[in-house]
């Protein structure tokens, strides 16, 4: 199994619109960050973590090949704006979107085309699939946890695959969600900036005592904003096994 970080930006992207700031204006191409998303592939079996305003330009690069599902997080736009521009992917079949009752009304509403009763030709072929929490479901050849965060006082999802885990936006996890990531080596976890406190998301100071009670192989940061600092300048600052995770990242599981 591996996993490619397409996305590890903030809902703003980094570049941010009208900043001049240090990391804004970096050369550096780790600097540049789309929107999160990532592609689980494990044998033929390919599964995306959210799609976000950035996606056709994710994809663009990429081998063109079947998605077999799409597992979303939550409800916000920088994280389902992109489900049209899996048109592409529909051609041979639907495509089936995993997603809590929230972020399954919000899709709706935000797609109405793609669920009416009349579809308009060429129309996504989406099928909205719920998911519960703490219920394993299978996705080919992957078994798929879903695990409840917070992001903020909002209920979402993370998921765990097996040895790697994926959460984004979350400001905290219950205990009880946290004993489930015991055993995985590789974890992929938000940090929004490196110490400044924010009510809905994790800094890297928060993220770290994810890490310290989990204990991975090996933890990439995502969902990052421009407030985060340099990429060169912060990796150099990271416990070992602790790395900023950068759009285009391949890890192996």
């Amino acid at each position: 199994m591996r996993i490619k970080l397409l996305g590890t930006g903030t809902s703003t992207g980094v570049p941010e619109l009208g900043c001049a700031c240090e990391v804004c204006t970096s050369a550096d191409v780790r600097d540049k960050r789309l929107r999160s998303s990532a592609l689980v592939e494990d044998g033929d079996t390919h599964i995306l973590i959210d799609c976000g305003p950035d996606f056709r330009m994710q994809m663009l690069n990429e081998p063109f090949h079947k998605i077999d599902a799409v597992l979303l997080t939550h409800k916000h736009y920088d994280h389902v704006a992109g489900l049209d521009d899996l048109r592409p992917f529909c051609r041979q079949g639907g495509i089936l979107v995993y997603a809590d009752e929230d972020t399954e009304e919000q899709v709706r509403n935000f797609f109405p085309y793609c669920f009416c009763e009349n579809k308009y030709p060429g129309v996504p072929n989406l099928e909205l699939r719920n998911v519960s929490v703490g219920e394993v479901f299978k996705v080919g050849s992957v078994e798929v946890l879903p695990l409840r965060v917070y992001h903020g006082r909002i209920p979402i999802v993370g998921y765990r695959f097996g040895s790697l885990a994926y959460i984004t936006d979350m400001s905290r996890m219950p205990v009880s969600e946290l004993e489930k990531l015991q055993g995985v080596e590789v974890l992929v976890i938000n940090a929004l900036r490196y110490s400044k406190p924010h009510m809905s998301h994790q800094t890297v100071l928060d993220a770290l005592r994810v890490v310290d009670f989990v204990r991975p192989r090996a933890t990439y940061f995502t969902h990052m904003m421009h407030h985060m600092g340099l990429h060169a300048k912060i990796s150099k600052c990271l416990p070992d096994g602790v790395f900023l995770g950068y759009d285009g990242l391949m890890i192996d599981v």
